[in-house]
């Protein structure tokens, strides 16, 4: 097989999820370009961020949005019948919707593990957890039933590993209480073993499952932050959106076709040292 041949996704069909996010944008577009369909699950109707060949594919229909709640089998079942219908059975789930706790959240979220809202806790297990595993569960289903797909569960570094609280000593030597909280930790070292769990399970069904574990994509983050950040990374930079790329059409492709149960780490060298 040529090696253009090895990335084609020409008559396929995506689902990502989270896709008007800044990556999912990312993703959305570089399967079209590759030849995909692409349909969005997502509870946003607008993209977060301007992006001129995004907004083209939505126009063109390339990428088809569609208002799904991801806690919700109903919700979900309910548009993957109508993917379906358009465009067929998948052959590739991105699961890239997820729920942080950002900088400006409420104080509370960002104090003392030990002061830590439960409330908190379980949205964003809810949607980073539950959401997966629930359209893992409908879209997954399907693609066994044909033999053939490829899921990609999008984790984080901070699921490998804990977060380092001392890039964060800038906020508190303002006066600040901040400590990255725990949820996401916990979430995404969860997708780890559901990827891990269904790789095995769907291996002889044909069904490919697969986790990217991503660290530091550059999203306008403040000067102090990538002062303390970006001296951790071997390659001292964060990441451009666009780097996660390339990773995805392979995950997507038959480039990967003997790669299942595996966690691809895209992190510029931060766990290597």
């Amino acid at each position: 097989m040529k090696a253009k041949e090895l990335f084609e996704l020409s008559d396929k069909t995506a689902i990502v999820t989270g896709g008007m996010g800044q990556l999912g944008i990312i993703y959305s577009n570089v399967l079209v370009d590759a030849g995909a369909k692409v349909a969005i699950f997502d509870r946003s109707k607008k993209p977060i961020i301007n992006n001129s060949v995004f907004e083209s594919n939505l126009e063109k229909e390339k990428i088809q949005a569609f208002d799904v709640d991801i806690t919700s089998k109903k919700s979900i079942l309910s548009c993957l019948e109508k993917v379906v219908d358009k465009c067929g059975i998948p052959h590739i789930l991105i699961n890239n919707a997820a729920l942080d706790s950002p900088p400006n959240s409420p104080p509370e979220e960002n104090g003392p593990f030990e002061t830590y809202p439960e409330s908190s806790y379980d949205k964003v297990m809810e949607v980073n957890v539950k959401g997966t595993l629930l359209c893992c569960q409908a879209v997954g289903a399907l693609m066994a039933e044909e033999g053939r797909g490829s899921i990609i569960n999008i984790s984080s570094m901070y699921g490998n590993l804990s977060p380092r609280q001392d890039i964060y000593d800038f906020r508190r030597k303002k006066g600040e209480v901040f400590f990255k909280p725990v949820a996401y930790s916990v979430s995404k070292s969860a997708i780890l073993n559901l990827t891990r769990y269904l790789a095995t399970y769907w291996a002889k069904s044909g069904v490919r499952v697969n986790t990217m574990s991503l660290h530091g994509v550059f999203n306008n983050q403040p000067k102090e932050f990538l002062e303390a950040y970006c001296p951790h990374v071997p390659m001292g930079r964060m990441a451009k959106a666009e780097e996660m790329a390339g990773t995805i059409i392979y995950l997507a492709s038959e480039a990967s076709s003997y790669v299942t149960g595996s966690n691809l780490v895209i992190d510029g060298g931060w766990s290597a040292w």
